[in-house]
């Protein structure tokens, strides 16, 4: 069972504005890859998705969120060796320090897969040379 390790764009997916193509593929594969999840998928949730879900500003969203936590199998607690990893892939990769992080937390939990909605972390991550797949849902559901 491969180890998937989703940025927290792919729990909110399902909230975005469902009138582009785009978003509603991506949303169709996030609740594919959670119904996956124990049967074909293990999911890893990092204290960073807790971070982001504590301030998401709307409480439907976080709630929501909140129940996809159970989905997932294996917990990334924080470590120092995530912020030394974190801290490399902000300066190889000019990533933000929340995609860092949540990139570190994938790297460190073993994860096979790092998936992302996000265009410009998939750029900026294929600069990096990683031990992990880092990809679009839709694009995960396709080869799965």
């Amino acid at each position: 069972m491969n180890l998937v390790y989703l940025d927290y764009n792919c729990f909110q997916r399902g909230f975005d504005d469902p009138r582009q193509i785009r978003i509603q593929l991506e949303a169709l594969a996030c609740e594919e890859i959670f119904a996956r999840s124990g049967k074909t998928v293990r999911l890893a949730w990092s204290f960073m998705h807790d971070d982001e879900n504590l301030s998401c500003p709307f409480v439907e969203r976080k709630l929501a969120v909140h129940a996809l936590k159970k989905l997932c199998q294996v917990l990334v607690p924080p470590l120092p060796e995530i912020a030394v990893l974190a801290h490399g892939y902000q300066n190889s990769a000019r990533l933000s320090a929340k995609d860092a992080l949540h990139l570190a937390c994938a790297v460190h939990s073993g994860a096979e897969y790092f998936l992302t909605c996000d265009d410009q972390l998939l750029k900026r991550t294929s600069r990096l040379n990683l031990i992990l797949t880092v990809a679009n849902p839709v694009d995960f559901i396709r080869k799965a």
